[in-house]
């Protein structure tokens, strides 16, 4: 028997709407998949472009310094493996016989060895993002269970985290083929307490033989609601 595997995007589904991660991960009934956001990779693979070339030199990138942080990407040698979409920072964890896993934007150190998850963003918007808003839990919850597998592989790992957040300029009067971002470090202190609990109830559910209610604020389970009742 293959070993269970659950990435971060399954624990975060579980935690949104234990339903939908009961009918995907029991019945292979997936959600419908949203639009891919390619312009946000791109600025993601430039971002890892860049702090690759300073992870090699042993520098700085540009964005540390003007932020005044001590701080360098970190040269690990697991660090291709660990922003890996399909491998991750794995953690096979020996109590619930499953193996956890996710992929990570990028890791940075500081001169006394801590690490700091550092997580990519990029939007569009009027005035440039520069500190976390209240919707954005779940990229909180993101960074704090990367730093809970990285604890796990024996990482000194930092409660505070990093995001890059990049805002595209769409106030300018034209295109002329460039979009201009303001890019801005935010920090976030963070911590991992509720990953074990989560976990647990995550794999009680996995063994039930019949799916939990619908979450209420879940519009894929409202909209299933509606479109049973007008059937």
């Amino acid at each position: 028997m293959s070993q269970k595997k659950f990435s971060r995007s399954k624990v975060a589904l579980f935690m949104e709407c234990p339903r939908c991660f009961y009918l995907e991960v029991t019945k292979g009934v997936k959600r419908p998949s949203g639009f891919p956001f390619n312009l946000n990779s791109a600025v993601d693979a430039l971002l890892k472009r860049e702090f690759d070339a300073h992870r090699t030199a042993g520098t700085k990138h540009p964005l540390q310094i003007q932020f005044g942080l001590d701080l360098k990407p970190a040269n690990h040698p697991l660090i291709d493996q660990w922003r890996h979409n399909f491998t991750g920072v794995q953690y096979n964890d020996p109590v619930r016989a499953v193996m956890w896993y996710g992929a990570i934007d990028d890791l940075w150190i500081d001169p006394q060895g801590t690490y700091y998850v550092v997580d990519y963003k990029a939007t569009a918007k009027s005035t440039p993002v520069t500190e976390l808003a209240e919707w954005m839990d779940g990229y909180k919850r993101q960074m704090e269970f990367y730093q809970w597998l990285l604890r796990k592989n024996g990482l000194p790992v930092s409660n505070t985290g990093y995001f890059v957040y990049c805002t595209g300029d769409n106030t300018r009067q034209d295109f002329s083929n460039t979009i201009h971002f303001h890019s801005h470090i935010i920090p976030y202190e963070g911590s991992d307490s509720w990953v074990d609990n989560q976990l647990d109830a995550l794999m009680i559910l996995t063994k039930s033989s019949t799916p939990p209610e619908a979450t209420e604020d879940c519009t894929y389970c409202s909209y299933y609601k509606k479109y049973k009742e007008n059937a």
